[in-house]
């Protein structure tokens, strides 16, 4: 076992256990302090460690600033806002399995933007997970989407997944000028500068005031593990073994996720979760599996 895979594979527990920080977190901030909160203590890492690595930062044309703030806005502002209001009423083991599904929407939106291949296996892969993730929200009746089972909740965790995607999508465009690391830190300095004006709102500084030891160590955690260390590691990864190799341990996020959940925060783990959860991981597997090269 190398260095990578322990790092990708300690990265994979790490993200899933911000939905256990998300939901210690939740019954004390409201989202977007919460959310605000998180990324400031991401930048205090991720902005002088980008600086010694990187050096000066790049000049940015009007398409990049334009593409950078679309970063902020999809994968930082609306994904922690819908991820820390979710978490209020959602379990994170059952969150965490909807918001496995977003590399399905990421295939099926290369395919018609990016006019990427679907094959078999990634068309199997995306009936798997929706299936799986329909059975989880559906607390085992899969049409329970459609007959009042969907929490407002659960709409929230969507719109998080949904948030997801699109910030996956913008990102295939900026990477042609940007290195992962410049992306992830001005996108995370963009959110957060977008995520203040409703922090303030909610009362930022009152907040921040009364939260408690556990609270501030779920925003520490969201912030240096989940975000900083938890992306440095996961494009260490990349560099080193390729994106699709590097995909397949996130894979294992919705697993630590419940299963910290029902260790850490006695979220019971049902029939239900267990069958959508394994079928959404085959359908992430197959979605990910590198196509075989043919001679």
């Amino acid at each position: 076992m190398t260095l990578t895979t322990v790092k990708l594979f300690v990265t994979a527990v790490i993200w899933g256990g911000t939905f256990i920080a998300g939901r210690m977190l939740g019954p004390e901030c409201a989202p977007f302090t919460a959310a605000f909160l998180r990324f400031v203590a991401a930048g205090v890492v991720l902005l002088p460690y980008w600086l010694m690595t990187e050096g000066r930062p790049p000049k940015l044309d009007a398409r990049t600033l334009l593409l950078v703030a679309g970063l902020g806005a999809t994968g930082v502002f609306a994904y922690n806002a819908f991820f820390l209001w979710g978490l209020k009423s959602v379990p994170a083991g059952r969150a965490a399995i909807i918001v496995a599904g977003n590399p399905v929407f990421i295939a099926l939106l290369s395919r018609m933007i990016f006019k990427e291949p679907l094959t078999r296996a990634k068309a199997l892969g995306v009936a798997l997970c929706l299936t799986g993730a329909a059975m989880v929200i559906g607390k085992g009746n899969p049409l329970g989407l459609f007959t009042g089972n969907l929490t407002m909740g659960d709409l929230a965790i969507m719109g998080a997944m949904f948030s997801w995607v699109a910030y996956s999508l913008l990102g295939k465009q900026v990477m042609g000028k940007l290195t992962p690391l410049a992306a992830v830190t001005l996108s995370c300095t963009a959110g957060m500068l977008m995520l203040l004006p409703p922090a303030i709102g909610e009362g930022l500084a009152v907040q921040a005031q009364r939260l408690s030891f556990s609270g501030w160590s779920a925003v520490v955690y969201l912030g240096v593990l989940g975000t900083a260390v938890g992306f440095l590691w996961f494009y260490q990864g990349i560099k080193t073994i390729g994106p699709s190799k590097a995909a397949v341990f996130i894979n294992f996020v919705p697993v630590s996720a419940a299963a910290m959940g029902a260790v850490m925060l006695g979220e019971p783990v049902d029939a239900s979760l267990l069958a959508g959860g394994a079928l959404v991981l085959a359908g992430v597997a197959l979605t990910n599996r590198p196509q075989a090269r043919r001679g």
